[in-house]
């Protein structure tokens, strides 16, 4: 079985300008490629990100599709693999959505990962709420919008495996070291 990193996207790999889908505004966080290359070989890597801007009318599926895709390269440049990118274009009432296990479910069947094994990196409730209803680690980013649902996340007493400043944190913090 494969151990798997299920990757936020805006907030935690990329900064978050809301709604972002013009390559041009692509950023990635500085400690990313470091944190990824820390993980890339005990883990598989997989992006599941909420985009209600496609809903929304914003911005079309191209567009993020395009926007994804340069991300995608990037890391690549760098030597990471990201395996696979789910989106949901939603603004709700859909089961897709996160904190939406099927995405992870679906991972699991057809990447023979063990869901177990796996970890969420994420900077929202929402990641950290999917992590556990599917049975997996977590690590609570405070980069993007993190900081900001750092409250909430307490009060409703969700507890992410970790609480990380940064990815490279987050990655140290998986690896243990």
């Amino acid at each position: 079985m494969n151990r798997a990193i299920f990757l936020d996207r805006d907030g935690t790999l990329i900064e978050d300008k809301g709604y972002a889908y013009k390559v041009a505004d692509l950023k990635l966080f500085p400690e990313v490629v470091e944190g990824l290359s820390l993980l890339k070989e005990d883990y598989i890597f997989f992006i599941i990100t909420n985009q209600p801007g496609i809903g929304m009318g914003l911005f079309k599926v191209e567009d993020f599709e395009a926007y994804n895709n340069s991300l995608i390269n990037l890391l690549k440049e760098h030597g990471i693999n990201i395996e696979r990118t789910y989106f949901c274009p939603h603004i709700g009432g859909c089961d897709c959505r996160k904190p939406s296990t099927k995405y992870i479910e679906e991972i699991a069947r057809d990447f023979q990962v063990s869901i177990k094994e796996s970890w969420v990196i994420g900077d929202h409730p929402s990641d950290i709420i999917m992590a556990i209803n599917a049975g997996c680690h977590s690590v609570y980013l405070l980069t993007g919008h993190g900081e900001k649902h750092l409250l909430e996340l307490e009060s409703k007493g969700i507890r992410p495996t970790f609480i990380a400043p940064d990815f490279l944190s987050a990655a140290r913090c998986i690896k243990g070291i």
